[in-house]
């Protein structure tokens, strides 16, 4: 009784390792067609490949397929510095407006300290594209605050000498600077690191 209690899983077993074996024996077929490997050589492998395709035309290695053109593209070389050069600009200007936001160093409705808000002042509102209207009569404040619509958003607001308080958003600002201060390189980075134009 306890023999045929521990020889029960056997078959399922004896199964499994048949599957393994199967798939192995395919693995190994598959693995023999590849010309892409670097243990191959390449004419042997293409001369396989041609053999087991029925053609006589073999595929062109990946080096002459043009994948690595653009690496020794010197106009694609200065793209990539110059996108280097505008991240470097920009990115601590991003940092700290994410930090101000999604962070818990300032409650709802949380007056910015007075760094904060020159660093805010001079790298962000100065470039919104409506930053007179924002402003009106005049600044007092800026504080971080939900957003009236969207109650899951915090932002920036503008806090104004009326007492009227208004949003605007950083993101705008950032796009505004970027297009005024690298102007032939804006629309492309903007389209590749800002999710909404």
């Amino acid at each position: 009784m306890a023999a045929s209690f521990l020889l029960r899983p056997l078959p399922s077993l004896r199964l499994s390792f048949r599957h393994l074996r199967l798939y192995l024996h395919i693995g190994e077929r598959s693995l023999a067609g590849r010309f892409y490997c670097s243990a191959a050589d390449s004419a042997a492998a293409a001369g396989d490949y041609a053999r087991s395709n029925g053609s006589s035309v073999a595929p062109k290695p990946i080096k002459e397929a043009g994948f690595f053109t653009r690496l020794d593209d010197p106009e694609f070389r200065k793209w990539k510095n110059k996108e280097a050069e505008i991240l470097q600009d920009v990115e601590p200007i991003i940092e700290l407006t994410k930090d101000i936001l999604h962070s818990r160093r300032y409650l709802d409705g949380e007056r910015l300290s007075l760094e904060d808000e020159k660093a805010v002042l001079d790298k962000l509102l100065a470039f919104h594209p409506h930053c007179d209207d924002k402003i009106g009569c005049g600044l007092d404040y800026i504080m971080v605050d939900r957003h009236p619509q969207f109650k899951f958003a915090r932002c920036l607001f503008v806090v104004r000498t009326d007492g009227v308080w208004i949003d605007f958003s950083y993101q705008k600002c950032l796009r505004a600077y970027i297009r005024h201060k690298y102007p032939s390189h804006a629309d492309r980075f903007i389209k590749r690191h800002f999710k909404r134009s």
